[in-house]
């Protein structure tokens, strides 16, 4: 292993499957099922981290953690390289960023939104205009890296053989307890750039482009909420940024640096329903 914290992450690997097979051979649990959709948060985060810095030092550990971490989440680890690394990481939110938040027209509303419905319907949005990036990703690793087309169309084929078994031992075991925890873990895993980037400045800021959270989402999360530092520092082992976002902390419009996850929802999703003084307001500049 290449850093002892990642042990954090070995952990939620293990307690997510094993909580798993305890409901479907004892029956369901809320508490135990309310802990199962948290651990899918914490595998989006973990399939995010590996793929920035890799696990393992033994290359037959990382893929083996690869088609772990596609079991768990039901979709395979490389799409992480063409959605997130070549495109996110580049563009940092800037108007070549092709899931970039105010992009996106619906009814009653076009382009810069942070409220409720932008919320709900970026992961359906962001879907739609990524699908034909990992498209054309995987035309050019058969093109050009034959071997690693290969092993992505192994990880496919292995998650829809796992749901297909899986799905013929009680669909309705695999509906409840696989397939609705990874649909819950992959809108989470999607939601988060809006709720890192909605309302930021999209104009090529090097450091208003991002939100950043602090208080208990990060030692539970892999300290997913400091996203200007690891934007920096995008090579920095997850557990170096709460250090290393001091550095930008005072630096950053304080509007962007918001005290706890849960408490920014509320306000800007719920309570901003209610009365104006509530709502988001954006840092993008006007056309």
């Amino acid at each position: 292993m290449r850093n002892w914290r990642d042990w954090q992450s070995v952990l939620y690997l293990l307690l997510l499957p094993a909580l798993v097979v305890w409901q479907w051979q004892y029956g369901f649990s809320w508490p135990l099922y309310l802990l199962e959709l948290f651990l899918t948060l914490g595998v989006g985060v973990i399939h995010h981290n590996h793929t920035h810095i890799r696990m393992w030092r033994s290359r037959w550990l990382n893929r083996i953690t690869d088609l772990w971490i596609g079991f768990l989440q039901g979709h395979p680890t490389f799409v992480f390289f063409p959605a997130h690394i070549a495109n996110h990481h580049r563009y940092k939110h800037s108007e070549k960023d092709i899931a970039r938040t105010y992009r996106f027209s619906f009814p009653g509303a076009r382009g810069d939104t942070n409220h409720l419905w932008g919320y709900l319907l970026h992961p359906v949005q962001a879907t739609f205009v990524l699908y034909p990036l990992f498209i054309h990703w995987m035309k050019r690793l058969y093109r050009f890296h034959r071997t690693y087309f290969y092993y992505s169309m192994f990880q496919y084929g292995a998650i829809l053989l796992l749901w297909a078994c899986l799905a013929w031992l009680d669909w309705k075991s695999w509906l409840i307890l696989v397939l609705i925890p990874q649909l819950h873990g992959l809108h989470w895993l999607l939601a988060t750039n809006y709720l890192q980037h909605a309302h930021a400045d999209g104009s090529g800021s090097s450091l208003n482009f991002a939100r950043n959270f602090y208080g208990w989402v990060n030692p539970l999360l892999f300290n997913i909420g400091l996203h200007t530092a690891h934007h920096k520092h995008p090579r920095a082992h997850w557990s170096e940024l709460s250090s290393l976002q001091e550095k930008y902390r005072l630096l950053i419009d304080p509007r962007l640096n918001e005290p706890g996850l849960l408490r920014y929802m509320w306000r800007t999703y719920c309570l901003a329903l209610l009365h104006p003084r509530w709502r988001s307001r954006s840092l993008h500049p006007k056309d």
